[in-house]
């Protein structure tokens, strides 16, 4: 039978129609049907991910120029020395709902869910934010929210040259050099998913670096697991913790032997 419930809200005249009530056995099955849809889910996404690392670049040819909490800087500046860089348009300026008190309530939704970038930059990838808004208005939001990734005011025609001029969207370069080049866009509900490291890390190039991946040939891998650490520990060049490599083997271990028996 299926059940019905008040939705919650005050004044509700309708009665919301939940799923049947059954046993913990027939729970445990419906969920062992629905992951198998999920799996295939996960595996379509990294044949997604690998079939983006293949796609053609384009060479951004022009100058462009922001201005940052200490100087100005180049789009080759932003990548701060790494070869990956996301850039993320963000509306905070006049005439954006909540000027000057706050950004765009959907950008801001975004900036709240972006995990800490240490563990991008230890992939050789930099997330940086752009709006037109002054340094010192972007320096006031950030400290009343609370976020601390890079932020840097667009000073020309970057935004409508990168197709985020009238709406919000998310740009991936990559550095070779001192060559830039345009890798991948993504806007609209593809921009819903962004913050999570490993979504940041599967539209670059490099993709996660991971050696599971479906990559070309020459890319950069190393080991699954071994690179993670805190956030307040990564050293640059520095070799995987011998201890974190015994622990994460044994995890490894642990699930794929799982995920073996639920194949046989």
């Amino acid at each position: 039978m299926t059940n019905s419930t008040d939705n919650g809200q005050k004044g509700s005249q309708s009665a919301m129609n939940t799923p049947p009530i059954v046993s913990p056995q027939a729970w445990e099955a419906a969920r062992e049907e629905l992951l198998v849809k999920e799996k295939a889910h996960s595996h379509a996404r990294d044949a997604l991910a690998a079939e983006r690392r293949r796609m053609p670049w384009t060479a951004v040819e022009r100058e462009y120029v922001f201005d940052g909490p200490a100087r100005k800087a180049s789009l080759l500046d932003l990548f701060d020395g790494r070869r990956q860089l996301i850039v993320y348009r963000a509306f905070f300026e006049p005439g954006v709902f909540g000027w000057p008190d706050h950004a765009c309530r959907g950008c801001s939704m975004v900036a709240d869910q972006v995990a800490h970038v240490a563990h991008l930059n230890a992939r050789d990838t930099t997330l940086v934010f752009i709006s037109r808004a002054s340094q010192a208005e972007i320096a006031r939001l950030k400290s009343r929210m609370g976020w601390t990734m890079p932020w840097f005011t667009i000073t020309d025609n970057f935004d409508a040259d990168f197709d985020v001029g009238e709406w919000h969207g998310t740009n991936v370069f990559y550095r070779d050099g001192e060559r830039v080049f345009r890798t991948y866009f993504v806007n609209n509900r593809g921009d819903e998913q962004m913050g999570n490291t490993w979504n940041y890390l599967d539209i670059t190039p490099l993709g996660r670096q991971e050696v599971w991946e479906n990559s070309p040939e020459g890319y950069p891998q190393t080991p699954t697991y071994k690179w993670w650490n805190w956030h307040d520990s990564y050293v640059a060049d520095a070799v995987p913790d011998k201890k974190w490599v015994e622990v994460s083997d044994i995890g490894e271990a642990a699930f794929r032997n799982q995920d073996d028996a639920g194949k046989s």
